[in-house]
């Protein structure tokens, strides 16, 4: 069986811990993503903007993996604090395309960086 790890240029890396991604055949397993930019550092903002900096982290691997938001079949998002559930789920619904993917959401003890939110999926290619 082949394995293929796939790292996004857009986003930061960490290879003395992990990929990205693990590519094998038939499925993408995506890391978690916090909200942090390219630079690495947490982007300003609340949980909203925080989920769409996930989604978006997660966007850049996909692509750099070769496949997109539509070929997901499970996410996983987890929140520092389940208070933030309807406010999360306001930006998943606009940004992740119909019909949507299987999805779990737990609250979390806690967080790498003490963030907010971190979602990882998992992708058909």
């Amino acid at each position: 069986m082949s394995v293929e790890r796939i790292t996004s240029p857009e986003n930061p890396t960490f290879p003395h811990i992990l990929s990205h991604a693990t590519k094998v055949p038939g499925l993408i397993f995506l890391s978690g993503q916090t909200p942090v930019g390219k630079d690495g550092k947490v982007v300003p903002g609340g949980i909203q903007e925080h989920t769409a900096q996930c989604i978006a982290n997660l966007g850049n691997v996909l692509k750099a993996a070769g496949s997109s938001w539509e070929q997901v079949v499970k996410v996983n998002v987890y929140l520092k604090n389940m208070d933030d559930f309807g406010a999360m789920n306001e930006v998943y619904e606009k940004l992740l395309p119909t019909p949507k993917p299987a999805r779990t959401c737990i609250q979390a003890g806690k967080l790498p960086f003490d963030v907010d939110v971190e979602i990882e999926a998992i992708a058909a290619v």
